[in-house]
């Protein structure tokens, strides 16, 4: 009898394998480091590159912790992450009857299993994920992302920015959405963010305001004279040309927080009006749902401090019964607490009475404090208030 659950079990978890075939020649980063080794060192500091289970604490518990709550296994919550984390995957779901083999710990050596922890997918978002794709199905429903909205090359062709790309170990090709059209590229799976409930949290895509600056000029830095490859293809000399950043430099980076807000102060009878303005092109915060701005007002009198105020712009997420969860969980979520793209925020706050002027500081946080605590966060990143910008302020 177990011999023919075990046999049915394999069948029926494979129905839903999309096999993805990487020649084993290019699923390793360091086979790419001989001809690209600037661009794998920045990637290897980007976030892209730890956006595999293991090598992200805040993704790891966030997974843990939909599994519990679900009461799924781990390893079909990884299969479901995977889409944007690992879509190089080739697994691409799993049924009730892997779960069922799941719980029975019979999982071990199934399709699934290997599929997790295949180290093809070890290093999250590599080289072969972006470098890769072959079309980008813009068409689709807003809810196919990552691997469900593009469609690959063939093993060992890859695709760039350059139309005269030329390389003895791969083949070459061309795509408009690596330099006309970048965006398409980073909303493959930078966009419509939906909890197991349905509920979008975040929609980067639909927040962007067309007409701004394209994703890649800030996370990926201004375009410099640099080779892309340093093999010397082109008359015995590599080829020098505009190269972007591949630290993919995003919320985690202080130096992207400096000035990316505004701060307009003015006082209005007994109260200080705290107007936030957001230049970039998308909402601030954004992202994953439990980001947070912090505004804190310092009030002094003749230079002596006598009082502060901490002000909290984030969201929060509740699932029945109004437990308060984690964005990837939730049913409900609080009013939308951030600055729009391109737009302000205005803040009306009571002064502390007796004060002259009053100090006015804008951090980011990565994760609130509640989402810290729920998943138990333990490294200081997350917590870490990222200066943006301060002010002072007379007062009357």
């Amino acid at each position: 009898m177990k011999v023919l659950f075990l046999v049915l079990f394999g069948l029926s978890s494979l129905y839903a394998a999309k096999v993805v075939k990487v020649d084993e020649r290019f699923s390793d980063s360091k086979s790419c480091k001989a001809c690209h080794l600037r661009i794998v060192t920045e990637w290897e500091e980007s976030w892209h590159s730890k956006s595999h289970y293991a090598n992200d604490e805040y993704f790891r518990k966030s997974l843990d912790y939909v599994a519990r709550k679900t009461r799924k296994s781990v390893n079909s919550v990884k299969v479901k992450c995977a889409t944007c984390h690992n879509p190089r995957i080739s697994i691409t779901s799993t049924d009730e009857d892997y779960e069922i083999a799941a719980v029975m710990g019979l999982d071990k050596g199934s399709a699934v299993d290997k599929a997790v922890n295949d180290n093809a997918i070890s290093e999250g978002i590599n080289c072969v994920v972006c470098h890769n794709i072959d079309k980008i199905h813009n068409e689709y429903d807003a809810s196919k992302r990552g691997i469900n909205r593009v469609e690959w090359t063939a093993s060992g062709t890859m695709t760039g920015p350059y139309k005269d790309a030329k390389s003895p170990y791969h083949k070459t090709v061309h795509h408009a959405f690596m330099d006309k059209r970048p965006n398409d590229l980073c909303f493959v799976c930078h966009a419509n963010d939906k909890s197991v409930k349905g509920l979008v949290f975040t929609n980067m895509q639909h927040e962007y305001k067309k007409g701004s600056k394209k994703c890649v000029e800030c996370h990926m830095g201004a375009k410099r004279k640099d080779v892309a490859a340093t093999y010397k293809m082109y008359n015995g000399k590599a080829k020098i040309r505009d190269v972007r950043n591949h630290g993919f430099m995003g919320a985690h980076i202080n130096e992207m927080w400096m000035d990316a807000l505004k701060l307009k102060l003015s006082q209005k009878g007994n109260s200080v009006v705290v107007k936030i303005i957001n230049p970039q092109p998308h909402n601030i915060p954004s992202g994953f749902g439990s980001r947070e701005l912090v505004v804190k007002l310092v009030y002094k009198k003749a230079n002596k401090i006598i009082g502060e105020q901490t002000l909290s712009l984030t969201n929060h997420y509740t699932r029945k019964r109004g437990k308060v969860t984690i964005a990837h969980l939730a049913k409900k979520q609080s009013k939308d607490s951030s600055v729009p793209a391109k737009g302000k925020k205005v803040l009306k706050v009571k002064m502390i009475k007796g004060a002259t002027s009053v100090d006015v500081e804008l951090n980011y946080v990565l994760v609130n404090e509640e989402v810290r605590s729920l998943l138990k966060l333990k490294e200081s990143k997350w917590s870490r208030e990222n200066f943006i910008t301060s002010k002072e302020l007379q007062l009357k």
